[in-house]
């Protein structure tokens, strides 16, 4: 289910309408709420229509190396949930530590309950996590938004929306914006299991102001998942989740839930990236064999990143084809947003590098501490298989969204929602036994799931 259904979903005039209501300082707002150039030019109300593609139209283009006699078939998957808990910010750890807003578009964070900007090894260990098995790692995205524009607008679909939505808040003073605090969030800025959050200048708020236990109480169904997670994060630190926590404490009905949303929208916008943000129907997190061999574990505390963010910078060398529909995922990879034949749903497939050099958990560019397989599947000189993580988010996009153009991913301004820079990023928290069962799933050619 989309977080859109039951909702307005505002056109960015509209949002910025409301937004102004009681502020003093127009002109910072403007700056703000659009991207270098002219300001009267509003360049996040949607993608250019020439970034669609009818998928039936595409050959198909996907091929998987075949699998050698001695390959490591087996698949283990982990249930993180769909950031239930809301987990947004427009950070990146890995890319830009330190970084307020490093980012500069939302991401959906799942796993780890704590990652912002100044997150580090040691803040991850001691995080709490919405993975069922206790896995700790950090899996973040950038979002995906529905944004009917000015179309909308004009037909008077936001009329109720601009009665309902709160103003956005002086963006010099440390309580920014409208949110509405939900399933017993407790108030102020402060971070999961941290205290001492300073205030955040941009244009929303986080959403990890709730311990780890209230987040991870939102997790539904999770106390029947977590007592091999404990069991695994006791052996190595004392911040192992409840297994016997409430799942249902804090939810609210669906009317109160819609109402704070409204709230949200308004919150979670970025200077060039608006809509309302969607849920994902599923997001798929699973590690996968080497078609040439065994894989090695991963080293804990290493980072991978899948894709460019800034390829209008960086060029195509790390750019990847992330798109398709329900029913082409072994046929069809786009560059460009796919229209789904009868309204099918999008996806968001991203193979991670899958091959490691032995030594290093990271480097100077994120990137040269681990490697793609060449086409036949095996790794370069000096580098050894890993467990390679492919995750696929998949969106129930209604058609005619699909046919107007009217989805995007969140981006860089600067590259205007093209969705060849689609991106991913993940930071192994793992324990030693959870790795280890992961590695043994893998080389036994088991199907696991946690």
């Amino acid at each position: 289910m989309t977080r859109s259904q039951g909702r307005h979903s505002f056109s960015r005039r509209a949002k910025l309408t409301a937004g102004m209501t009681g502020l003093a300082l127009t002109v910072g707002l403007a700056v703000a709420f659009t991207t270098t150039g002219d300001q009267g030019e509003a360049r996040a109300d949607g993608a250019d229509k020439s970034l669609f593609v009818d998928i039936t139209t595409v050959k198909p283009n996907v091929k998987a190396p075949k699998a050698q006699q001695d390959a490591s078939t087996g698949t283990f998957t982990v249930d993180c949930g769909l950031n239930e808990n809301k987990h947004f910010n427009g950070d990146n750890f890995i890319a830009a530590p330190g970084v307020d807003n490093g980012a500069e578009h939302l991401h959906d964070y799942v796993g780890n309950l704590t990652t912002d900007a100044d997150s580090s090894d040691q803040s991850l260990q001691a995080g709490g996590t919405t993975c069922g098995n206790g896995d700790k790692s950090a899996y973040f995205w950038p979002v995906i938004r529905i944004d009917k524009g000015e179309a909308e607008a004009a037909a008077g679909g936001d009329a109720a929306a601009d009665e309902e939505a709160p103003a956005v808040g002086d963006p010099t003073t440390g309580n920014q914006n409208g949110r509405q605090k939900e399933n017993g969030q407790q108030g102020g800025d402060q971070r999961n299991g941290q205290n001492g959050q300073q205030d955040k200048p941009q244009g929303f708020q986080r959403d990890n102001g709730q311990n780890d236990n209230d987040n991870q109480q939102q997790r539904n169904g999770q106390q029947n998942k977590q007592g091999q997670g404990a069991k695994d994060q006791a052996a190595e630190d004392s911040t192992a989740a409840d297994p016997n926590a409430d799942a249902n404490a804090g939810k609210d009905s669906d009317a109160a839930q819609n109402e704070a949303d409204l709230g949200e929208d308004a919150a979670e916008d970025l200077p060039g990236n608006d809509g309302v943000i969607q849920e994902p129907q599923a997001a798929d997190i699973t590690f996968r064999g080497s078609p040439v061999g065994d894989v090695v574990a991963m080293p804990k505390f290493l980072k991978i990143l899948y894709g460019d963010a800034k390829r209008s910078i960086n060029g195509d060398k790390n750019t990847k084809a992330s798109w398709t529909c329900a029913g082409f995922e072994d046929k069809v990879l786009l560059d460009k947003y796919p229209i789904c034949p009868n309204g099918a749903a999008v996806k968001r497939i991203h193979d991670f590098p899958g091959c490691w050099d032995g030594k290093n958990t990271d480097s100077a560019n994120h990137r040269d501490h681990v490697a793609f397989a060449d086409a036949n599947g095996k790794c370069g000189n000096g580098f050894q298989a890993i467990p390679q993580l492919r995750i696929t988010l998949t969106y129930d996009i209604p058609a005619d969204v699909q046919q107007n153009a009217q989805y995007k991913v969140d981006s860089f301004p600067a590259e205007e929602h093209d969705p060849f820079s689609d991106h991913d990023d993940f930071a192994n928290v793992m324990s030693d036994q959870i790795m280890n069962r992961l590695v043994g799933c893998i080389n036994g050619g088991k199907s696991c799931k946690e």
